[in-house]
């Protein structure tokens, strides 16, 4: 694909389902006795893989309508007849492997080429000490064959924040037992507590901070099964970001996203750009299945680059590399410190944003855990643009720097645009349909 400058974009639109919390209400429909029926679920290629891997392991899974999805849970996972091929979902694999191993099953994952390269150390190693076991490439790799069943409770302590390792071991936990605890440096997406509570488990939540800190203690007890319910996905911010980028550095621009996520714990980027100017409003909150959204409208914006704080980062971690773009477009440089967690996502989200940035023209420096973006509206410069971009196949690397390229003074090329599909399926006709000039 590739992107051009046109004129301002403006119009109103629903981002695609939440991905986080759709994949979480296939999982936990699945474990669930009963029917859940689901509303504006994701349906990505990352989401549909986790339904196809919730069937493969018992569950009834029906479409019954654009975004509607029907499960019929038993109330546990059953063996799964073949390999379970989880694509290039990484929150799939993770948490579905964490709900297998509370069951006595084997149960064999892998992934598409970009999955199988990704480690599931971080995963393994809390669930081996509840009891799991394991055979995998090494380096904890797909193709993996996890063995499951008889869990003991575990007290875990996050090396570092993690929503998908958090969640793995919380799941495991309701049928360890004795239940689990799990105890987070920094607050991470707490949609798995939120919805284990809408299906009928009782989740204890206590901060655990000191001196300003925002750890929390989860503590889940063993023995309790889940209720299907009714499920409603709002619209996913870490969609949504690169529409609302897109108006913030076209002139003229006014984008309003409807029905968006603001979890608390969600809506890092959001105070990012607030810090640096830009104009955001934030309208009709209302709450939808136990989360807060509103619609948010982005217009054009001067703005200016600031550091952002290494706190904010579990809050925003799948919006750093459109943040680079919004940086792209500042007065002076933004720093982005604590993000080593972007290395180990689809792909080194790190190296692929500097490199990419600095073949259109923008001033970058990369460390070991952060990102340095030395924005290019300065003197009356702006971004060149020009480059075609290696994406490695990450849908964000993608996106981001087709955002770029509406804004820069020449065109900018993506070289893999189909793994799109895995986040955001109709990216192109929504950009397009608010005057986005992106041809395939």
């Amino acid at each position: 694909m590739k992107a051009r400058r046109a004129g301002p974009l403006t119009g109103v639109l629903r981002a695609p389902g939440d991905k986080s919390i759709s994949h979480r209400a296939l999982i936990l429909g699945a474990l669930a006795h009963g029917v859940t029926e689901v509303e504006g679920l994701l349906e990505g290629d990352d989401v549909k893989r986790t339904a196809q891997a919730m069937a493969a392991f018992g569950a009834g899974v029906e479409r019954i309508g654009e975004g509607r999805w029907r499960i019929e849970g038993k109330g546990g996972f059953s063996e799964p007849a073949d390999v379970v091929d989880c694509g290039n979902a990484g929150t799939g694999v993770r948490l579905i492997m964490g709900a297998a191993a509370g069951f006595d099953l084997a149960a064999t994952f892998t992934g598409d080429v970009s999955l199988r390269g990704r480690p599931m150390n971080r995963v393994l190693k809390p669930l081996g000490e509840m009891g799991a076991r394991w055979i995998c490439r090494a380096g904890g790799r797909l193709p993996l064959t996890l063995r499951g069943g008889g869990l003991k409770r575990i007290a875990y302590r996050l090396p570092e924040p993690s929503a998908q390792v958090k969640s793995a071991v919380l799941l495991a936990g309701l049928q360890a037992e004795g239940g689990a605890e799990v105890i987070e440096p920094e607050a991470t997406r707490d949609h798995t507590e939120r919805m284990l509570r809408a299906f009928g488990a009782e989740v204890l939540v206590s901060e655990e901070g000191a001196n300003g800190g925002n750890a929390r203690r989860i503590v889940l007890a063993g023995g309790q099964s889940l209720t299907g319910t009714a499920v409603r996905v709002p619209g996913d911010p870490s969609s949504a970001a690169f529409p609302l980028v897109a108006a913030l550095i076209t002139p003229g621009s006014s984008v309003t996203v409807e029905g968006m996520l603001l979890n608390p714990l969600r809506i890092g980027l959001l105070e990012t750009l607030g810090d640096m100017g830009a104009d955001l409003s934030v309208t009709n909150v209302r709450e939808e299945g136990g989360e807060t959204v509103a619609d948010v409208t982005a217009r054009h914006s001067e703005l200016t680059g600031v550091e952002v704080p290494p706190e904010r980062a579990p809050s925003m971690i799948d919006e750093y590399p459109i943040l680079a773009v919004a940086a792209a477009f500042a007065q002076g440089p933004t720093v982005m410190r604590g993000i080593g967690e972007m290395r180990v996502k689809e792909s080194d989200r790190i190296a692929l944003m500097a490199a990419g940035l600095a073949a259109c023209g923008v001033g970058v420096e990369e460390g070991p855990d952060s990102l340095t973006v030395v924005g290019s509206v300065r003197a009356n410069h702006g971004v060149a643009g020009g480059a075609r971009v290696a994406t490695h196949g990450d849908h964000r690397i993608a996106m981001s720097h087709l955002i770029l390229g509406l804004a820069s003074d020449q065109p900018v090329a993506v070289d893999e645009p189909g793994m799109i599909a895995t986040s955001f399926p109709g990216f192109l006709t929504l950009m397009r349909a608010l005057g986005a000039e992106i041809e395939a």
